[in-house]
C-alpha cells in the first residue's frame, strides 16, 4: 500500500489501548437511568438500543465512552455513515466554519458556495467515465429517498414503469409489489435473486436477459447490503452492464452501503470498471450528517422537481465536502482495502478454528461473519450471533448483527482504523467466540459446515 498521511496505519487519534478501563466486566446500566426511560416514551423499534445498552457520551474516532465511564471500540460507525470515525477534526472545522459564518443552515437546494464546494469535490470522486459527464441531484436525506429519486429518474427517460431489481426475494413476486426502499408511486416491478456463487448469478443473469420487454431500469447493490455482506462478482457486474446497456436499460448502483471508500475503492463500482448510469449515494457523503444524492449521466432528463424540504442541508454539505476530500487525498480507500485484507484473513482463521463461524465474506473495511449452530450441522443461528454480539460488547466492543437471518455478525469500523486498533477488534472478537462456542455443544468442525460456492 502507498504512503498516506497515516503512515504504515498509524493515527494520532485515538490508539487501539483507548478501549477503557475493566474491559472484561459486564456491561453496566449507566446510572441515569435513560435506558429505562428510553423504553417506556418510546416505540419498540429501538434495535441497537435493545442490543447495546450504551449511552453515549463522548466520541472520538473509533473510540465511544458512556456514561458509566466505559469505553467501547466501535465497529458500527452509525451503520456506515461515519466514514472518519466519530468526531474527526477536519469534519468538526468544516461544521465550525459554516455555523460561525452566519451563512444560513437551511436553503432547499438554492446555490450556496458550501453546495458548490460539495459537488465540485464529488465530481472529483467519481469514477471517469461518470465523472466528465454528470449531473447530481440533491433529495432528501435518507437513502430511500435517493432510490426514489433514481426510479423516478429512468422512468422519466425512457417511458417506461417497470423496474428490476436484485434482491434477496424469490424470482417473481406478485406483479404490483411497490419496489423495497423507496418506490412511493407502487408502480410494478420484477425481483430477481442477489448472486450468492458463480451459479446463481449466471441464473440471474439468464433470467435478465429472457425478458421479452425492458424494464425503466435496473437497481443493484454492488455489495448486497441489509447485513448479509455479499459481494456481486466483478465479471458478473461487468456482464451486468453489457446487457443493460445493449437493451437500453438504465443501470442505478446504489452505494448507499459502499461508496466514499469503503470497500478499498472510493466507489463499489470501481472495482469492477462499469460505467453506472445512476449513482445513489447516501450516509458516508454527509460526513456523519444526514445526506443523500443522486448522480447521473447528462443525458438523462431530470426527472421532475426535487423533494424533501431538507435536501442539500449545509451543515450536511460542508461535513461531507471535508470527509470526501480527506478520504481522497489521504488515501483512505487503500488503506481500507490492506487493512480489510488483513482483517478477512484473520477472520477466516478463526472459521477454521471455531464450528459456530461460518462464511466469511466482505470487501475493504465491509465485512460480514456468519454464524452458525454447531450442533445444527451448519444452520444459521441467530441466537449464536446475538451471544456473539454480547460478548463483544462485555469485552468493550460494539459489532452490528443483520441478515435475513438476524446471523451475521458486521463489522464497519471507520475508514482510519489503524494496524494496532484492527489488532484490538479481532482479538475481542475472537475472544467472543471463543467464549460462545466454550459454552456450546462440541461438534465435529468438518461436519458442521455445508459446502459453499465461490464468490
Amino acid at each position: 500500500m502507498a504512503e498516506s498521511a497515516y503512515g504504515e496505519w498509524t493515527s494520532g487519534a485515538v490508539g487501539a489501548g483507548g478501549a477503557g478501563r475493566d474491559l472484561g466486566a459486564p456491561a453496566r446500566a449507566p446510572r441515569d437511568g435513560a435506558p429505562r426511560r428510553q423504553a417506556a416514551r418510546e416505540s419498540a423499534a429501538r434495535t441497537y438500543a435493545r442490543a447495546l445498552p450504551i449511552v453515549p457520551v463522548r466520541a472520538r474516532g473509533l473510540t465511544i465512552e458512556g456514561a458509566d465511564g466505559r469505553r467501547y471500540l466501535d465497529c458500527v460507525s452509525g451503520g456506515g455513515t461515519l466514514a472518519l470515525g466519530h468526531n474527526h477534526p477536519v469534519v468538526l472545522e468544516a461544521i465550525r466554519k459554516v455555523l460561525e459564518s452566519g451563512a444560513p443552515l437551511q436553503v432547499m437546494n438554492l446555490t450556496t458556495p458550501v453546495e458548490d464546494a460539495f459537488v465540485t469535490e464529488l465530481l472529483h470522486t467519481l469514477p471517469p467515465g461518470l465523472a466528465d459527464r454528470a449531473r447530481v441531484r440533491f433529495c432528501g436525506p435518507p437513502g430511500t429517498d435517493a432510490v426514489a429519486a433514481a426510479v423516478g429518474l429512468v422512468r422519466a427517460a425512457t417511458g417506461r414503469s417497470r423496474v428490476t431489481a436484485f434482491t434477496d426475494a424469490p424470482l417473481g413476486p406478485p406483479a404490483d409489489e411497490p419496489l423495497t426502499r423507496g418506490d412511493r408511486d407502487g408502480a410494478p416491478f420484477d425481483r430477481l435473486p442477489y448472486p450468492r456463487d458463480a451459479r446463481g448469478a449466471e441464473a440471474a443473469l439468464d433470467a435478465l436477459s429472457s425478458r421479452q420487454s425492458p424494464p425503466a431500469g435496473l437497481v443493484v447493490e454492488p455489495v448486497r447490503g441489509g447485513g448479509t455482506v455479499f459481494p456481486a462478482p466483478d465479471a458478473w457486474m461487468r456482464r451486468l452492464r453489457r446487457i443493460t446497456a445493449e437493451r437500453s436499460v438504465p443501470l442505478i448502483v446504489d452505494e448507499t452501503d459502499t461508496g466514499v471508500g469503503r470497500t478499498g475503492a472510493f466507489w463499489a463500482v470501481e472495482h469492477s470498471g462499469i460505467t453506472p448510469d445512476v449513482l445513489v449515494l447516501s450516509r458516508a457523503i454527509g460526513g456523519s450528517l444526514p445526506l443523500a444524492a443522486v448522480v447521473h449521466r447528462d443525458d438523462l432528463p431530470g426527472g421532475g422537481p426535487g423533494t424533501g424540504a431538507f435536501r442539500g442541508n449545509q451543515l450536511a454539505l460542508a461535513a461531507g465536502t471535508a470527509t470526501l476530500a480527506h478520504v481522497r487525498e489521504h488515501r483512505l480507500a487503500e488503506h481500507a482495502a490492506a487493512v480489510g485484507a488483513r482483517v478477512l484473513a484473520r477472520l477466516r482463521e478463526l472459521g477454521e478454528e471455531f464450528a459456530c463461524v461460518g462464511e466469511v465474506r466482505g470487501r475493504g473495511l465491509l465485512i460480514g461473519v456468519e454464524m452458525l449452530a454447531p450442533e445444527g450441522a451448519g444452520a444459521a443461528a441467530p441466537e449464536t450471533a446475538a451471544a456473539v454480539q454480547r460478548e463483544c460488547l462485555r469485552r468493550g466492543l460494539i459489532v452490528d448483527r443483520g441478515g435475513p437471518s438476524a446471523n451475521v455478525v458486521r463489522l464497519l469500523p471507520p475508514l482510519t482504523i489503524t494496524k494496532e486498533q484492527a489488532t484490538a477488534v479481532l482479538d475481542r472478537l475472537a475472544d467472543a467466540v471463543r467464549a460462545v462456542a466454550a459454552a456450546a455443544p462440541r461438534t465435529d468442525r468438518a461436519a458442521s459446515r455445508e459446502p459453499r460456492g465461490p464468490h
